[in-house]
C-alpha cells in the first residue's frame, strides 16, 4: 500500500485483507484507494475498479460517532467475493472490459 506504483489486484486484495485482519485502518485504506480512484488518467478493468470502489469509502459512517456504514462482516464478505471473482477470472476468458473512472465513489451506496 505504499509507493507510486499503480496497484494490481494482488495489492487491492492485500489491502482489503489487512483491513479485515486489523493491520490497516479503514481510513488508511480509503486514502490509499482514493489516490487511484480520482486519477482520471487511468483506466481500470472491471474487477479492479470494483475492488478500488470497495476500498474507497470503506471508512464511511452515516454520522459522527456512528458505526461504519459497512460492518466488519460485510468487509470480510467483500474479501471473500474478491477472491472468488479472481478465481473465476483466471478460469474464464478475459473480457478486456474497462470501467470508466467517472463513477463517484463506487463502493458507496
Amino acid at each position: 500500500m505504499s509507493g507510486d506504483r499503480r496497484p494490481d489486484l494482488d495489492d487491492m486484495e492485500a489491502c482489503l485483507a489487512a483491513v479485515v485482519e486489523g493491520r490497516v485502518s479503514r481510513d488508511a485504506a480509503d486514502r490509499w484507494a482514493e489516490r487511484w480512484v480520482v486519477d482520471s488518467t487511468l483506466a481500470w478493468d472491471e474487477l479492479s475498479w470494483w475492488a478500488l470502489g470497495l476500498l474507497y469509502g470503506i471508512d464511511l459512517r452515516p454520522g459522527p460517532g456512528e458505526p461504519y456504514l459497512h460492518d466488519d462482516e460485510q468487509v470480510r464478505q467483500w474479501l471473500e467475493e474478491l477472491r472468488r471473482r479472481r478465481v473465476t477470472r483466471r478460469e474464464g476468458p478475459s473480457s478486456g472490459e474497462t470501467a470508466t473512472p467517472s463513477t463517484p465513489r463506487p463502493g458507496a451506496p
